[in-house]
């Protein structure tokens, strides 16, 4: 693998103490725990009812659904299909960003598609034609229309905020946005990362037989580490079954101490705990951010088609930007091993987790005090989705 650069330790509240916890719980050969034993129903992971109101809930709240990065200039623009929807996100000229449904006013044509730089998009059905604002700017036959106001028909708009580097968007039109409360507590700790400054590399989407939900816990916990990432860089570089747990919210972090944490007790001025750690953001619902010293894995899991399927992008971007091509290529090099180990290793083992809930016959999946995050997801999730009173 190319050698690549890594970031200087990050600025971080508390840096020092954070590496104490780790090393206290490294020594005890153990990791934070949850009271008790959770005990999940199946019907958590399989019934379309609540599927139905998990798909609901993430209409109605912020998703981080792209990069600020991946849209650095002026009329960049992307599209992404989320829960069924065309969403196309776009910086108009003065470089506002703003989230559009991409579908055009007259018949319902899509006028993007994929990413670039772009001051028009065109609908391929009869050629009306919107801005990078998505003001409709251009209509063949206008004759046809008379009477039509333009100003009230172009694309219609969905909430969007930038903030810390995320591009937000609530799938409704017309309903609130307010990141900030939205992460809560989070919200400060989220803007000291400065992921504005990063470079966004690259990122695969695929789907998978398992439930969202399900597939969401994969990265909540390192217990399945030494089973499933055993031989590979994920396994290598964190210790297993050790984590650092801390709850914000909806929202958590892990830490997961790497192998040579124990080389702080000689370093008198550590900076950040990110020299010694690997932080596992989870942002509710739907989003988990893996934060090391070389740079932030976005891992992005929404519900697919039914109960039993999800769909997983899972981007990169450098902590430090490339200055040359072979930094730019050890960058890849690394996201490669990094998603060989999602892809083909966590990916490998969930659609048999997904068959277990589907088709199982016991009672309750058993989620251990050790698996306190995953624990944090479930209960997030059904209080989320309780009824009202």
């Amino acid at each position: 693998m190319t050698d690549v650069k890594t970031a200087p330790p990050t600025t971080f509240p508390s840096g020092p103490a954070l590496v104490q916890r780790a090393l206290a719980l490294v020594d005890a050969g153990t990791t934070d725990m949850a009271d008790a034993i959770l005990e999940v129903p199946l019907s958590y992971y399989r019934d379309p009812e609540p599927f139905a109101a998990e798909q609901d809930l993430c209409r109605r709240t912020p998703l981080a659904l792209a990069v600020s990065a991946q849209l650095p200039d002026a009329h960049d623009y992307l599209v992404r299909q989320v829960l069924g929807t065309s969403v196309l996100i776009s910086r108009d000229g003065d470089g506002r960003i703003g989230a559009f449904l991409n579908y055009c006013r007259h018949r319902g044509g899509k006028p993007a598609e994929g990413c670039g730089n772009a001051r028009r998009f065109t609908c391929p059905y009869h050629a009306w034609t919107y801005d990078s604002a998505g003001q409709l700017v251009g209509l063949p036959g206008a004759e046809g229309f008379e009477g039509l106001d333009r100003a009230t028909h172009g694309l219609v708009a969905l909430p969007c905020a930038e903030r810390h580097g995320l591009i937000w968007v609530v799938l409704t039109a017309g309903a609130p946005i307010d990141v900030a409360a939205h992460l809560g507590s989070l919200d400060d700790e989220l803007a000291a990362w400065n992921l504005g400054r990063c470079e966004y590399l690259t990122e695969r989407e695929f789907t998978a037989e398992v439930n969202w939900k399900a597939a969401i816990e994969a990265f909540a916990e390192n217990y399945h580490f030494p089973y499933v990432h055993g031989n590979s860089i994920v396994g290598q570089n964190t210790m297993a079954n050790t984590a650092m747990y801390d709850e914000y919210g909806q929202h958590h972090r892990l830490g997961f101490p790497c192998p040579w944490i124990a080389g702080a007790r000689e370093d008198s001025g550590v900076e950040s705990a990110l020299s010694y750690m690997v932080f596992i953001y989870w942002i509710f619902p739907n989003l988990t951010l893996a934060v090391s010293p070389v740079g932030t894995e976005i891992i992005d899991i929404l519900p697919a088609g039914a109960p039993g399927q999800c769909i997983m992008r899972h981007g990169w971007m450098a902590a430090e930007p490339a200055t040359d091509e072979v930094t730019k290529a050890g960058y890849l090099d690394l996201y490669d091993a990094v998603h060989d180990a999602v892809r083909n290793e966590d990916f490998a083992v969930l659609p048999g987790c997904g068959e277990g809930a589907s088709q199982g016959q016991h009672e309750a999946m058993v989620i251990g005090r050790n698996e306190i995050a995953v624990q944090h997801v479930v209960t997030t999730f059904q209080a989320a989705l309780a009824p009202p009173g």
